[in-house]
């Protein structure tokens, strides 16, 4: 199993994750699970651990939130000695209002900056490995964000709900994954961006619990393997049939939204991105 591919994925203890990492352990791909508390992962591990012919499997501990954390586990990854196929950006949090550990709006903290600071200091593993794929793991909720505020994303979150920042947060995810895509482009590392349909997960776990079902009914939510599909698509997809940078909902290629097509806005998000980890990290920048 030493020249299986390898899949890093952030969120695999429940939902989109775990389907989706079970689904690739069964196509064969030794998968490392990046995420808070072992034991959260372990019913994960041991579904994969009863699989026909089961792919090697690791936790690996990492907390989006902290940048300190995502350095630390990139290290562990490192001392594995594997290459890396395929890193899926799938961990995510809604209506969690707050900072994040390194000092950033919740949501944005964890969803966007965690999975940019965690994607460049895996960048030179995939190049080596290349072929290779990003996956991020957005949300169509990215439509309702106007733009980003730099100072309010500094800030703890404002609203009551967190869902302006969520969907903020989800922007940056779309900008993130089709700006990575053009710098990308010719390197034999590929970016696509999800959505996954609104799925009943653990994302949803912050918002008031007598308001759960009346979001899971508004929301016409769907099961987590249903929500899978898109990421599987891109993950297992030869790349003939997909298409560099794109966005794909229910597993078929959409547009995105206008804000998220500015070329401008995704190098400003870029820039501040490397800037505040860098400075988060104590590294030069």
């Amino acid at each position: 199993m030493h020249n299986a591919p390898v899949t890093l994925i952030t969120g695999a203890s429940s939902g989109i994750g775990r389907v989706t990492a079970l689904a690739l352990a069964r196509a064969g791909h030794r998968m490392v699970l990046a995420g808070r508390g072992e034991r959260k992962h372990q019913p994960v591990l041991e579904e994969i651990a009863a699989l026909p012919g089961a792919p090697e499997a690791r936790w690996l501990p990492l907390d989006l939130g902290d940048l300190a954390s995502v350095a630390a586990c990139v290290k562990v990854f490192e001392a594995l000695g594997w290459p890396l196929h395929t890193l899926i950006l799938n961990a995510g949090l809604a209506g969690q209002r707050g900072r994040s550990a390194s000092g950033f709006e919740m949501a944005f903290g964890v969803n966007h900056l965690g999975h940019f600071a965690l994607t460049q200091a895996l960048l030179p593993c995939l190049q080596a490995s290349a072929p290779a794929r990003v996956i991020t793991v957005a949300s169509k909720m990215h439509f309702r964000a106007k733009g980003l505020d730099w100072d309010a994303l500094q800030r703890p979150t404002a609203s009551l709900t967190g869902v302006p920042e969520y969907n903020a947060s989800k922007l940056a995810n779309v900008l993130f994954a089709t700006e990575l895509a053009r710098r990308l482009a010719g390197t034999g590392v590929e970016s696509y961006v999800v959505h996954p349909g609104i799925v009943a997960t653990e994302v949803w776990r912050h918002v008031p619990a007598l308001a759960r079902p009346l979001l899971k009914l508004m929301l016409n939510m769907i099961t987590p393997e249903e929500g899978a599909r898109s990421t599987l698509k891109c993950a297992l997809s030869p790349s003939a049939e997909l298409q560099a940078g794109g966005y794909y909902d229910r597993a078929r290629l959409r547009s995105i939204s206008p804000v998220a097509q500015d070329l401008a806005l995704a190098q400003d998000l870029w820039q501040h991105s490397e800037r505040w980890v860098a400075k988060a990290t104590g590294q030069p920048h």
